[in-house]
């Protein structure tokens, strides 16, 4: 997948499918960053009674998913969402870009007011900072160094599973859950004052 989507700036994102535990949205040819905005308004509207897995179909592009994980976990909910890209990581023996930077966002709700947000991109800068000029095209390789094998995999093993839930196109895949214990104030005290992800 190589070409990017054409975008409507007229198109509104619908959600195609509801079930128990599932739900399907069709961005419809809209920005990806409004894709997102809807199902993310829909799950603070009607939450899960327990879990709810989310695919988001033609959903391009997506931006800082730390964004959308914290509104849910500032309402109570755990959230883990990832989304792809055109290819821009080959494999760090070499070849052809075979996926995206595809982030892996992830956000758990804590009762002392502050949510520990993660947001990790599998490349070693974001094509954002490519666009930006403070990276060459040539960083875009995957982030770890000597190890850049693992963000590499994890990459790959994104793109596949948004492709396969997502279809043809770019996506995007959320899980949100209620949990079911409140682990980052005990995680907090044990930092010592040390920066956890996604603290201000």
């Amino acid at each position: 997948m190589s070409t990017l989507p054409d975008l409507d700036t007229r198109a509104e994102p619908r959600r195609v499918s509801s079930q128990s535990g599932y739900e399907r949205w069709d961005g419809n040819g809209a920005v990806g960053y409004l894709t997102l905005a809807r199902i993310v308004e829909a799950q603070l509207a009607e939450p899960p009674e327990r879990a709810r897995l989310v695919v988001g179909a033609h959903c391009f592009p997506t931006g800082f998913l730390g964004y959308w994980v914290r509104q849910l976990a500032e309402s109570g909910l755990a959230a883990a969402l990832t989304a792809t890209s055109p290819p821009r990581l080959a494999s760090p023996d070499g070849g052809p870009a075979l996926a995206g930077t595809n982030p892996l966002a992830i956000a758990v709700p804590s009762s002392d007011g502050s949510p520990l947000v993660a947001d990790v991109s599998m490349g070693r800068v974001t094509h954002g900072d490519v666009l930006r000029g403070d990276a060459a095209e040539e960083d875009l390789v995957p982030f770890g160094g000597e190890q850049a094998h693992k963000a590499f995999a994890l990459a790959v093993g994104l793109q596949a599973l948004v492709e396969a839930l997502a279809g043809e196109g770019f996506g995007a895949v959320l899980l949100v859950a209620r949990p079911e214990s409140d682990p980052v104030p005990g995680l907090r005290g044990r930092a010592a004052g040390t920066r956890l992800p996604g603290d201000r």
